[in-house]
């Protein structure tokens, strides 16, 4: 992993209106906890939850700019490979991993799940529903499956079996539709299946 060090720590930017799987993301963190943000992005997760959770958040991004970017505004980030790199932190090293649309860009997300069940005592991961209804109906007209640009298709289904099969315990499971949180669901999958248009679990090993 590649470590930057901060100079000239810009103020942060707290203008930008959260995003709804960020404020899920939100409650689920308890306060003053060490977090780890896999694919941080622009870092507007870490800057949320550092904001409204006063947790001790690390990032790990392997876009070089994206991480400049990020400690230029003095959050902590590292450059690295999450299928390569999350190996190198210790047992129980974080309280929560975080993958927000994350997860399904990896070349192998077990991989990368299993990992992160070692290194946090939770993990929480964010994702779009494959199985939303409108993408069905898309599917079942346009004769296609994958759009190259998006994460893998992965319905809601799906990774709850994936976690399962795991040995990996489904705490928590928020929809997301239209912009909103929906209520949370455990072991009824089917409406959250069919209806949520992106979902947010939150697990443990």
């Amino acid at each position: 992993m590649a470590h930057l060090e901060l100079v000239q720590p810009a103020p942060l930017d707290l203008s930008i209106a959260p995003r709804v799987d960020h404020d899920v993301i939100a409650q689920m963190v308890s306060d003053g906890a060490r977090v780890l943000d896999v694919g941080c992005g622009d870092g507007a997760l870490m800057r949320q939850l550092m904001r409204d959770c006063s947790a001790r958040v690390r990032g790990l991004e392997i876009d070089p700019i994206k991480v400049h970017n990020c400690v230029s505004r003095g959050l902590s980030v590292v450059q690295g490979d999450a299928e390569r790199d999350l190996e190198h932190f210790p047992n129980g090293a974080f309280d929560y991993v975080i993958f927000s649309h994350a997860l399904m860009k990896l070349r192998r997300p077990q991989l990368a799940l299993k990992t992160a069940a070692r290194v946090g005592a939770n993990v929480i991961v964010s994702l779009n529903n494959s199985g939303h209804i409108t993408t069905r109906l898309r599917h079942a007209f346009s004769g296609r499956l994958t759009r190259w640009q998006e994460d893998a298709p992965c319905t809601v289904r799906d990774f709850a079996e994936m976690a399962r099969e795991m040995r990996l315990t489904l705490e928590r499971g928020v929809p997301i539709s239209r912009g909103n949180a929906g209520a949370p669901f455990a072991k009824t999958l089917w409406r959250a299946n069919w209806f949520a248009e992106q979902a947010v679990f939150l697990l443990s090993p």
